[in-house]
């Protein structure tokens, strides 16, 4: 019975200390996407203007759409993004109408926005909804995804049923690294465009066109590398519409593959320590030529065959290619630094003294330049790029002309033929390095490789001279051990870390081998320029001596 009395009195209450209450939506607002659309907010009794502040804000961003202050509209205060489109009613706000004109609504323009009203010490707010008539909906996992090295692996993104594939104009999958986006597969016009994939990607990434028309645009992505690892995003575009979604891969550990890596280097790092400690421990023994042999072709061949499976799981093609290729002929460069090399069985004898390091120094500037010719060959767009590869191919063509002939004049054992092919081999290997900046030029390790080649020339000219041949149980160590330790923890160590940041360290390991195998061959050609100087030195005192003695026999005969 005391209900009525309380309403009263609460009413006469909050006419005496002046408050108010706004009226806005009681329900949300379905707006087709391009209409317009009145956010309503007002009051019963009109506010007195003085004092009076009204900003229209949205709820979920606090971005300001609109501000009254002052007595005076401040469209300067407005975000950018509802610069003349949003608008009040100037002549309904000293009616108490604090309502908001939004036109152009887009799929952004979607959620809750506050109207809030300051008249004096009071100050109340009201919120109101609003949702397009159309949506665009596009839906993913909603787990991260792991799979497996060498792997495939499909990564889901789905458009809602109403919309008609022929009304999807656009959509890209990207792979979020760092601050950049990497585009891994692009659909447009209704075809897919797997030339615009980025080169990480290229030949490994599909749609499933069978699903396309059911709104499919899952992606399939082939033979996962640990560089996949991250966040992969799914737009979807039609004429006035917009939206994403979002998948996760993760990996959860080495392929066979990678582990088979991992056990070569162990390997090569093991059969080089013990193989080297068995040759000092029984350094009188018989088998000691037979160990020496198998320092030089066991590590070597076990990192051979890894870098041909880097290269099929994580490496490029150029890195690949090359390391392999060093690999392969670092065994006759080794060879040569066998000491005690007469005392080799007799069937290994021959098949070492045919192994030249120009037989070396000819296939490594073969398998070098092919690699540099076949990338600039591609690379080429306009016409006269064109122009240039027509004379790269003929430089290309000279110099493995020229290979060739070295081969045959160190079959033979004609050096002096063989001296000037090398001579023509290198003014052809300038023509060509001189070519090649004319177009798309190779990266800098591809440059590495082209002076490993350069130094190996000079050791070329100092076997021609005699004086390469060391017996130097430090240079053997250095090659055959030290470097392959190098090169073995370096490996391993980049498949680690890709396995743990997703992302490779090093980029190429060209920077550690090639110049690790420079090194060797620059100590090696100190050492035997020291060795060369004291025979020398030694011959001459020889001569010195037997002169001396030679006078004083002829001395001791004139007296006698």
């Amino acid at each position: 019975m005391y209900l009525p009395y309380f309403f009263l009195i609460s009413t006469l209450m909050m006419i005496v200390d002046g408050g108010f209450t706004l009226t806005g939506s009681s329900g949300p607002l379905v707006v087709p996407l391009g209409g317009s659309v009145v956010l309503p907010c007002s009051v019963e009794t009109p506010l007195p203007l003085e004092d009076l502040e009204i900003d229209w804000k949205r709820s979920d961003k606090e971005t300001l759409i609109h501000l009254y202050q002052d007595g005076d509209i401040r469209p300067e205060a407005q975000h950018q993004d509802y610069h003349d489109r949003a608008h009040f009613f100037p002549e309904d706000i000293k009616h108490g109408n604090f309502s908001l004109l939004l036109n152009n609504l887009t799929a952004e323009d979607e959620g809750q926005y506050t109207c809030k009203v300051y008249s004096g010490k009071e100050a109340e707010e009201t919120v109101v909804e609003v949702q397009s008539g159309e949506r665009l909906t596009v839906s993913g996992s909603n787990h991260s995804i792991s799979a497996y090295e060498g792997e495939d692996v499909t990564l889901n993104c789905s458009v809602n049923s109403h919309i008609k594939p022929k009304e999807v104009e656009e959509v890209s999958w990207k792979k979020r690294d760092k601050d950049e986006e990497i585009l891994v597969l692009l659909y447009q016009d209704n075809k897919t465009l797997p030339e615009a994939s980025d080169d990480r990607y290229r030949d490994r990434v599909e749609f499933f066109t069978d699903e396309i028309h059911r709104g499919n645009f899952s992606l399939r992505l082939k033979r996962v590398r640990t560089e996949d690892k991250g966040l992969y995003i799914c737009r979807v575009f039609t004429e006035r519409l917009s939206a994403n979604t979002t998948v996760i891969l993760e990996q959860l550990g080495f392929s066979g593959l990678h582990i088979f890596v991992l056990l070569l280097c162990i390997a090569a790092s093991g059969s080089a320590v013990i193989i080297s400690c068995l040759i000092y421990w029984k350094d009188t023994s018989r088998c000691v030529p037979a160990l020496k042999v198998s320092l030089v072709i066991c590590p070597n061949i076990c990192m051979f065959i890894a870098f041909i499976i880097w290269g099929v799981t994580e490496g490029s093609f150029k890195e690949s290619v090359t390391c392999c290729a060093l690999y392969i002929l670092r065994p006759v460069t080794l060879f040569w630094a066998v000491p005690d090399l007469d005392d080799l069985q007799d069937r290994t004898k021959p098949w070492i003294t045919f192994s030249t390091i120009s037989s070396e120094f000819a296939a490594l500037t073969v398998i070098v330049y092919s690699v540099l010719f076949t990338y600039a060959w591609k690379r080429t767009e306009n016409f006269i790029q064109k122009g240039a590869s027509v004379l790269l191919g003929i430089c290309f063509g000279l110099l493995l002309l020229l290979c060739l002939c070295i081969f045959a004049g160190g079959f033979c054992g004609i050096k002096q033929t063989k001296n000037i092919f090398i001579m023509f081999l290198l003014l052809t290997q300038f023509l060509f390095l001189l070519i090649l900046f004319n177009v798309p030029s190779p990266d800098l390790m591809d440059l590495t490789c082209v002076v490993f080649v350069a130094v190996l020339l000079i050791l070329v000219v100092y076997e021609d001279k005699g004086h390469v041949h060391l017996h130097n149980r430090f240079v053997l160590i250095f090659g055959a051990v030290g470097i392959i330790l190098l090169n073995t923890a370096t490996l391993a160590a980049e498949l680690f870390l890709k396995k743990r940041n997703g992302e490779r360290a090093l980029g190429d390991l060209r920077v550690i081998v090639f110049p690790s195998e420079c090194a060797f061959i620059l100590c090696w050609l100190l050492f035997s320029t020291y060795a060369w100087c004291r025979g020398t030195e030694s011959v001459r005192n020889t001569r010195t001596q037997g002169q001396q003695l030679s006078r004083n026999t002829q001395t001791s005969h004139e007296l006698n």
